[in-house]
């Protein structure tokens, strides 16, 4: 075998695909991937002030774990609906509109002064959270060419690792520099970073050309309604992609939510332990979203999904049910990280090709935030759960079989990988 070519072909694969991209497809790939991190950011306040806000306002684990719920379940209907205004004013506009959403209502949770009001700040800051996501995975879905689709959707993903690193060092310096009970509101005041970025979207982003001649088409013609994603031809296809996200997202959300807190209450370690246990994980992570970014083109949607599903699944219930010594714990971080975000690197060109352009806002969003709305719950049972069981073995449990759902829908969807987008 030519030794060569396999090193030509290796750097062709792994590096020319970004080479060719227009200065139009980089601006829309860096602004995809810089929002979703903000995104990420944000988001992941949450997990990390939850032991504090426990016990500052002596909440209840179900209390801590419904916080996190409601902001699932509203970020879900968030997608739902940027999906649909995808479809109807633009990728572009719908990007901009979320992130300044989630901004502001980041920023509003700072300033909650109970329970309650954390808990609506915290449900309307969801809506622009969710619909981040789905505007940005069909912006850049849609620009990207089909052979390296995956690569690009996956690279994007992975702007969610960094955005949790930054959270978690934010973390860890604010708790160390201030009282935990203004620590925790400096996080979410600084939430209001992303809302600055929206400039730069504003001004250099524009939108997909297959969705521009789209939408000219539709200008003389009658409009698809969203409910298209309900037809005969496209109903089973939109219930299965569910049943896909359910069990990555509630796979996700059952580890992620109330990993800081296992780690502080049944491991008992300090602010900068968890930080240091939390940080190979979100190493991991952001080498799992890399890995799976090549290998869900090298493989096929399917397979790779399968591998990382199955990865994570082993993992969760090793990192929180064997008896492991601290040191075996903080190196079963770097796998848990890597299988548990690997599995969402495809999901967005998977989903992208699932769907006709004209309804890929509609059917996009509604799979991908119906498999949030459903994984939402986990956070909240487990919560409940950890009151008859170990914090660690609930977590186990709801993960392994949320992972053992989403194995079971990926065996029966089309692969797709390659597809071209019709115009």
């Amino acid at each position: 075998m030519n030794t060569r070519a396999l090193s030509t072909e290796g750097r062709e694969g792994y590096f020319s695909w970004f080479h060719a991209l227009t200065g139009k497809e980089r601006r829309t790939f860096w602004s995809c991937k810089i929002g979703y991190a903000l995104d990420a950011m944000d988001t992941q306040f949450l997990s990390f002030v939850i032991p504090t806000l426990i016990a500052t306002w002596d909440l209840s684990k179900g209390d801590a774990g419904l916080i996190g719920t409601v902001t699932l379940l509203t970020s879900a209907a968030g997608g739902w609906i940027a999906g649909i205004l995808s479809d109807r004013i633009g990728r572009v506009k719908t990007l901009q509109l979320t992130i300044l959403w989630f901004a502001f209502f980041t920023v509003l949770c700072g300033f909650a002064q109970n329970f309650e009001q954390l808990l609506w700040a915290r449900g309307l800051m969801g809506f622009g959270m969710g619909g981040e996501w789905t505007a940005g995975a069909i912006l850049i879905g849609e620009v990207i060419r089909a052979k390296d689709r995956g690569k690009a959707v996956g690279m994007v993903q992975a702007g969610w690792a960094l955005g949790w690193g930054v959270s978690a060092l934010l973390y860890a310096l604010m708790f160390s520099l201030l009282p935990p009970e203004w620590a925790w509101r400096s996080l979410f005041l600084l939430g209001i970073l992303p809302a600055l970025f929206v400039i730069f979207i504003r001004r250099f982003v524009d939108e997909p050309e297959v969705f521009m001649a789209v939408q000219k088409k539709a200008s003389t013609e009658e409009r698809i309604s969203f409910a298209q994603i309900f037809a005969p031809g496209m109903l089973s296809i939109t219930l299965r992609a569910v049943l896909l996200t359910t069990g990555a997202q509630g796979g996700y959300y059952a580890i992620t939510t109330w990993l800081p807190t296992f780690l502080k209450t049944e491991r008992h370690l300090t602010v900068l332990g968890t930080g240091g246990y939390l940080a190979m994980v979100i190493v991991g992570s952001y080498v799992g979203y890399i890995v799976s970014a090549f290998l869900t083109d090298y493989l096929g949607r399917k397979k790779n999904f399968i591998l990382f599903a199955t990865g994570s699944m082993c993992i969760a219930l090793a990192y929180t049910r064997l008896p492991v010594t601290d040191n075996v714990m903080l190196f079963l971080g770097f796998p848990l990280g890597f299988c548990v975000s690997g599995v969402f690197s495809g999901m967005g060109a998977f989903l992208t090709e699932l769907f006709p352009t004209a309804i890929r806002g509609s059917g996009q969003g509604f799979s991908y935030n119906m498999g949030r709305a459903i994984g939402s719950l986990f956070p909240l049972m487990i919560g409940l759960s950890s009151h008859s069981m170990a914090l660690g073995e609930a977590i186990g449990v709801f993960a392994g079989t949320a992972y053992g759902v989403m194995i079971l829908a990926a065996l029966t969807l089309p692969e797709t990988a390659g597809k071209k987008l019709e115009s």
